[in-house]
């Protein structure tokens, strides 16, 4: 595999929901202000909003919120790892992830669909799906040599994570909005020393 192989769209999906579910649902820093994640009444609208859109879904329950709220800070730390170097420690995170969401891959059927790899049982619950398919996202990030993909935003004052699509592997901010204030704090500092 190369730096040129991305996530196949069933992966790069769950990568996404990862990512989302770390940053909205994660106490830190975003785009170089404080940043406190939803909790109480708020927490299931937050954790509707940071999934992806599903035709007929229902309001999130708040247990299910809460058990994504838990997995979300769990995700956190193995993005905090893997940027920090320390895989080891990201795969150890990750094996946990996959133990306690009980994940599993087998085919499903979607009406109207071809077969496709899910990493739940038919069964599962909302929270346990989407905790067992980002934790089985990430073990194949971390198994394969993309694992450098997975980041932690560079800007000043901002804690938010990212998986790098980029051809060439050279993404370093969570969004447009970050790499803009970095450009233009250098941009300023550029100005500041000519005179």
């Amino acid at each position: 595999m190369t730096s040129q192989v991305m996530f196949d769209g069933h992966v790069a999906t769950l990568l996404d929901v990862a990512v989302s579910l770390v940053n909205v649902l994660t106490d830190g820093a975003r785009q170089g202000r404080p940043y406190t994640a939803p909790q109480g009444d708020l927490l299931p609208r937050a954790v509707h909003d940071a999934l992806p859109p599903a035709p007929g879904r229902a309001a999130v329950e708040p247990e299910h919120a809460i058990h994504l709220a838990r997995t979300a800070r769990r995700m956190r730390a193995v993005f905090d790892a893997v940027d920090s170097g320390r895989t080891d420690r990201a795969a150890e995170l990750v094996n946990d992830l996959l133990r306690t969401s009980g994940a599993r891959p087998q085919l499903d059927r979607v009406d109207g669909e071809p077969w496709q790899v899910h990493f739940h049982g038919a069964d599962d619950s909302l929270s346990v799906g989407w905790s067992a398919g980002c934790a089985t996202a990430l073990a194949l990030a971390l198994g394969s040599d993309l694992a450098g993909r997975l980041g932690v935003c560079t800007a000043p004052r901002c804690d938010r994570v990212y998986v790098d699509n980029s051809r060439n592997a050279v993404r370093h901010f969570c969004s447009d909005a970050c790499r803009g204030r970095v450009k233009a704090a250098a941009f300023r500092s550029r100005k500041a020393a000519q005179g």
